[in-house]
């Protein structure tokens, strides 16, 4: 489509997680992270082929994000290599210490910590003016279950911390809410995290909860609400998806849901630890797909954005066959012109959205 790339709004990176769990150094390029782990011999899932820097970041525009904090705990036969603290109290000092390597990046003068609307505003306007080519990468925090939060009355201060959004569950419960792999609704917590969160003026993340979670949560919640890294139940048949019924309940609310890339969420069929992006046709392509899925059942593009979950658990092997790194998200703007999205259309899905959504969900009364 030609022109200057577009800054890009992906709205789930797990970097501290990575940082500090994974103990990689995101100052330094994808190859270089790449080829310590390989000469480390790690050969474990992800380890080698990881595709999230900060270099691989500023090279591919990718202006702000949603950084999350990520202390989960422990749940038998359910990925120990997330889920691992045996208490909420630990889980709450993890999530500290990954609060501190952001705030500890920011002081270096790699990272901009966004807490509100004038500073995303801006952010993003440094970005689009691109002056000096040396602005902070912005995030802004988000925690994926909410184990670290040990009673609804410490919401007010998790923001104060500077969190913005909380998503109650990740994959099984958590304290407040049951995750996207089980069935039913909110534990007897999970209403009070809900109104603590409104109170404060926290946004809700219904990413990873229960279909029951989801509808039970939106009857109690009445702020923003986005899905930070979803797709469509009806092209990927899985309860991590979001139903059409979902979906037109999210669109009503006004919120924007990010556009996932891992491609077992992408493409139907997928087993995870043998199915591989080449024998799936696994590419940016195939999330465009459930860009337009969206986009048709709202009769227009606005809810819909991107939200990556890049180096979230996996690396290139379960990324797209067309992605080396973050970066070549530089691609998705031309896959959906060719698609027939118009200029507008593919500078809201590529931040646009995003920074509506925020701009409306900070400064409404």
């Amino acid at each position: 489509m030609g022109g200057n790339a577009l800054i890009v709004f992906d709205a789930h990176l797990d970097l501290a997680w990575n940082a500090l769990d994974w103990n990689r150094d995101l100052r330094l390029p994808v190859a270089d992270i790449r080829r310590r782990e390989q000469e480390q011999g790690m050969t474990a899932k992800g380890r080698g082929c990881n595709t999230v820097s900060f270099h691989a970041l500023r090279e591919g525009k990718v202006a702000v994000f949603i950084a999350t904090l990520l202390a989960r705990l422990l749940r038998p036969g359910l990925m120990p290599a997330i889920q691992r603290y045996e208490t909420m109290e630990a889980a709450y000092a993890a999530a500290h210490g990954q609060l501190a390597y952001y705030k500890a990046l920011e002081a270096q003068g790699y990272l901009r910590f966004i807490k509100d609307w004038p500073t995303l505003e801006a952010h993003v306007k440094a970005w689009q003016r691109n002056e000096s080519g040396r602005e902070p990468l912005g995030f802004i925090l988000s925690m994926e279950g909410a184990d670290p939060v040990l009673a609804p009355e410490q919401v007010q201060e998790w923001y104060d911390a500077g969190l913005r959004i909380i998503g109650p569950a990740h994959y099984g419960p958590s304290p407040y809410a049951r995750g996207h792999d089980m069935v039913g609704g909110l534990f007897e917590r999970g209403p009070g995290l809900l109104r603590a969160m409104e109170r404060v003026g926290m946004i809700l993340d219904v990413t990873h909860l229960s279909d029951g979670c989801f509808f039970e949560a939106l009857d109690i919640y009445g702020g923003p609400v986005l899905a930070s890294h979803h797709n469509c139940r009806a092209l990927v048949n899985d309860p991590r998806q979001l139903s059409d019924d979902q979906i037109k309940r999210l669109i009503e609310r006004g919120a924007v849901i990010g556009m996932a890339l891992d491609t077992w969420m992408m493409v139907p069929g997928w087993v995870r630890g043998k199915t591989t992006p080449e024998e799936a046709g696994a590419t940016l392509a195939k999330m465009v797909n459930h860009v337009d899925h969206v986009c048709q059942l709202a009769g227009n593009s606005r809810p819909v954005a991107i939200g990556t979950d890049l180096d979230g658990g996996f690396g290139r092997e379960q990324s797209p066959l067309d992605l080396d790194t973050i970066a070549d998200l530089q691609k998705v703007p031309e896959l959906l012109w060719k698609r027939g999205y118009d200029a507008a259309a593919i500078e809201g899905i590529m931040h646009g959205n995003w920074v509506r959504f925020f701009r409306e969900g900070w400064t409404r009364k």
